[in-house]
């Protein structure tokens, strides 16, 4: 099995730095791709919780507990980019509170923030 990662992460500060390159594994004749834009978006909108588990491959971002600034709830969250399209349908996003599951209309907001943010890095990015 040969395997090419564009991106290397860890637990340190640069993770989501280098979260930003698109991540490939390579298997025989397979491969895997997730949509670099919504995995930075994913990224940098969620930056206020703290990354437990990350796998480009696989395009999940696992977040414990943190609290956004300006609120008194912590959130926890999994994403899952499942795609390489930077289409609503490569997103899959849940969020809960200590207490259980988001409203729909919160978890709609931030998931509209994810693709919102992915499209202004790929409009930053030239390749339009």
């Amino acid at each position: 099995m040969t395997i090419v990662a564009l991106a290397v992460l860890s637990g340190c500060g640069g993770a989501r730095e280098n979260a930003t390159r698109e991540a490939t594994r390579i298997q025989g004749a397979e491969t895997v791709a997730v949509n670099r834009y919504i995995w930075a978006a994913s990224l940098d909108v969620l930056s206020f919780l703290p990354v437990t588990d990350i796998d480009p491959y696989t395009g999940v971002i696992v977040t414990g507990f943190g609290t956004p600034p300006g609120s008194s709830r912590a959130y926890k969250a999994t994403v899952h980019v499942r795609d390489p399209a930077l289409d609503a349908r490569s997103l899959s996003l849940a969020m809960q509170t200590r207490s259980g599951p988001v409203s729909d209309a919160t978890l709609r907001a931030v998931e509209d923030a994810i693709l919102s943010r992915a499209r202004q890095l790929r409009i930053a990015d030239g390749r339009l």
